[in-house]
């Protein structure tokens, strides 16, 4: 009895493990090129439906509040996108956090600011826990989304759309 006991307790820790330790080793069906997809993508008539429903809210703005179009989307490179998740990833690593996402915030230049007078932004700033010390009894990583890390730079100055009220797709 001892031994099935031992048994069944080996094969739970192999199985928590080995999914520890390789997430993605079963094979998934959603690979493109053999890359697992993200979670939350979405297809284009999916884009195209959340830009239409947006269209009202974006509409009133325009129309009622800043009285002129307004941006709806930004774009930034793929060096820019990349080179600043390196850099927040080791700034957060710096200020004693592990960084475990970016969150992504609308904001608006204020009316005084000369290249985008009153125009809509969006910035990305790193989100993540503190670090635990080495010796943590909880060795084993659960997805829990962080904050946003307190003193962690935030990436804007991102392109406006062609032109800046342009909806999706330009």
């Amino acid at each position: 009895m001892k031994n099935v006991s031992l048994l069944i307790i080996g094969a739970i820790i192999g199985a928590l493990a080995t999914y520890y330790f390789c997430p993605n080793c079963a094979g998934h069906d959603d690979t493109v090129g053999g890359i697992v997809k993200p979670a939350g993508v979405i297809t284009p008539e999916e884009a195209k439906t959340l830009d239409i429903a947006f269209n009202t809210r974006h509409q009133l703005i325009s129309e009622q509040i800043v009285m002129r179009p307004d941006n709806r989307s930004a774009w930034w490179s793929l060096e820019d996108v990349r080179n600043y998740l390196k850099y927040a990833e080791n700034q957060s690593h710096e200020l004693g956090y592990r960084m475990d996402g970016v969150r992504l915030y609308l904001g608006a230049y204020p009316d005084t600011n000369e290249e985008g007078v009153g125009y809509t932004t969006m910035f990305f700033v790193p989100t993540g826990m503190q670090a635990l010390s080495e010796g943590s009894s909880m060795p084993f990583h659960f997805k829990r989304q962080g904050g946003d890390i307190p003193g962690g730079d935030g990436l804007n100055m991102g392109g406006g759309g062609d032109p800046p009220s342009a909806n999706y797709p330009q």
